[in-house]
């Protein structure tokens, strides 16, 4: 159990006029506990008071033994509802996070576990928000896996190829590297395929002259990386070089301000403005970035409405694109730390116009 954590909870609970709040994220749960596993159907839960930290826990779980101060099981055919009734105070309000589902949060609320229910998931999120030096050094060594990474995938840029064929291969790279997994399900697009931001690696044959685009991130010890670069296999036209710098010069630009203080809304802005400039407004159509840490995109997104301050030990995207349908997409991703006077990029694979030599 994490008592740093767990202290940090109690804070902003406390600050939300909250006694108890009980979590079911199983990541949110490992965060605060050190405790892991996939409940799947099952319910997991733990409570957080003021003075104690409860485990629910079916008997199919790994023991979780010292990893709260009270540890409740039971079995498939036992009902967890009234077990959970039993730790709480139903005087008070019960915080709850975003994954309780009904199935279980309603024969709460029924049974009067509770004086009633708050949503309480920023009390957890608030705190995952600032990373420790554990943390970030986590992160590092996440985005150092993912920038070997993507010089694997420059490498894998050859005529004839698809785009499936190199996004199935790129998970057994990243383990030859050292991390666990995918943090996300990978982007490869060709050619007018990458001015879909999300799309999905497909049977796409590269041609010679397609621009290619790479986002992608792999998990190391549960943190995350994601990173995005687009490259060239022909010299560019005037157009998409106008295209390629205007996003550049978004992401260096918004990187440049980032430091404690400064608004979400405002690094955004300035990324936006870039892009508005050179005329291109229409299409760059998504927020700047995201939080970043045990998944790939935690609660606080780097966007035009969000006027809270960036604070130390934040980590988030950089990720300014132009999507022209049908025509070119470019997009440049870094992630970064929040750092006392300014931040850390921690990507340190280049930004500068490449063009991929076809074998």
């Amino acid at each position: 159990m994490n008592e740093q954590r767990i202290r940090t909870v109690r804070s902003n609970l406390a600050e939300m006029g909250l006694k108890q709040a009980l979590f079911c994220d199983p990541t949110s749960i490992w965060y605060l506990t050190g405790y892991t596993t996939e409940p799947y159907e099952r319910f997991f839960g733990l409570l957080v008071t003021a003075d104690r930290t409860v485990l629910f826990c079916n008997n199919l779980f790994p023991d979780a033994t010292g990893h709260a101060d009270k540890v409740v099981t039971f079995n498939d055919t036992d009902d967890p509802v009234p077990l959970v009734a039993a730790e709480l105070d139903a005087a008070a309000l019960l915080g709850v996070d975003k994954d309780l589902t009904a199935r279980w949060l309603l024969p709460l609320m029924d049974a009067g576990a509770a004086a009633g229910c708050k949503l309480a998931s920023k009390a957890v999120d608030d705190a995952r928000s600032s990373k420790d030096e554990e943390e970030k050094d986590l992160m590092r060594r996440a985005s150092a896996i993912n920038d070997q990474a993507m010089a694997w995938l420059a490498a894998q840029v050859k005529v004839g190829v698809t785009e499936h064929s190199i996004a199935e291969r790129l998970l057994g790279e990243y383990r030859s590297l050292g991390a666990e997994d995918h943090s996300f399900t990978p982007i490869v697009s060709f050619g007018a395929n990458a001015a879909d931001p999300h799309h999905e690696p497909d049977e796409t044959v590269l041609a010679p002259g397609d621009m290619v685009l790479f986002d992608v991130g792999c998990k190391y010890q549960h943190y995350c990386s994601d990173m995005t670069r687009t490259f060239f296999t022909a010299e560019p036209t005037e157009r998409q070089l106008l295209v390629y710098n205007t996003v550049k010069q978004a992401n260096e630009a918004a990187e440049a301000i980032v430091r404690p203080g400064v608004t979400f809304a405002q690094i955004d802005l300035t990324a936006r403005h870039i892009i508005e400039e050179a005329g291109f407004g229409q299409y760059f159509t998504h927020r700047l970035g995201h939080q970043i840490g045990l998944v790939d995109h935690e609660p606080g997104d780097v966007s035009s409405t969000h006027d809270e301050p960036v604070r130390e030990g934040q980590i988030f995207s950089i990720e300014p694109g132009i999507y022209i349908p049908g025509e070119i997409g470019v997009r440049i991703e870094d992630l970064l730390i929040v750092t006392a006077d300014g931040c850390e990029v921690l990507n340190s694979y280049p930004h500068d116009a490449t063009v991929l030599p076809l074998a």
